[in-house]
């Protein structure tokens, strides 16, 4: 059995997200159990330099819609930043869903080995498109969706590596 850039991608894009959506779920419910405002967390970060709960969201689902796009030349979606509360967030992660589904698996034909470029420190690099999704694209999705996790854990937010990598089917 052959692996697909489809299979590679979609999936897994698509469960995490789902997985990253039933997070802020987890995190309004201990929010408001305790009486905090969601918005402290969503403006909470593990470290000075590192992006908030927020941006950490956003960024994850940007990463999976570029890579979509790199893979596939399908249009990258503009989803601007102007989130600020755990349902506009949602509501994000729900539209880059819809957008991923929409894709036809024919468009990742040949993908593997397609030219991909794609900015890394800076530099403009390029690479094929398997190269691209195993080493830049998922790792940087990857990145920016445990990083979510790890602030709320942070911050009390009870959660496990069931809520990771989510329940049911893999």
């Amino acid at each position: 059995m052959t692996l697909s850039l489809y299979d590679a991608s979609v999936p897994v894009y698509r469960r995490s997200l789902q997985n990253l959506s039933d997070i802020l779920d987890k995190a309004v419910a201990w929010a408001t159990e305790r009486k905090v405002d969601p918005s402290v967390l969503l403006n909470s970060r593990l470290y000075p330099d590192m992006f908030p709960l927020v941006r950490q969201v956003q960024t994850a689902t940007d990463q999976a819609k570029g890579a979509i796009h790199r893979l596939t030349g399908i249009e990258n979606p503009r989803f601007p930043d102007t989130e600020t509360t755990v349902e506009e967030l949602k509501a994000r992660i729900v539209r880059l869903i819809e957008f991923i589904e929409s894709v036809p698996k024919e468009k990742f034909e040949g993908a593997e080995s397609r030219e991909v470029e794609v900015r890394i420190a800076g530099e403009m690099r390029k690479m094929s498109g398997l190269h691209y999704l195993m080493h830049v694209g998922l790792a940087h999705f990857f990145f920016h969706v445990t990083t979510a996790y790890d602030i709320l854990r942070h911050n009390g937010v009870p959660l496990g590596k069931a809520d990771y990598i989510g329940r049911g089917p893999l």
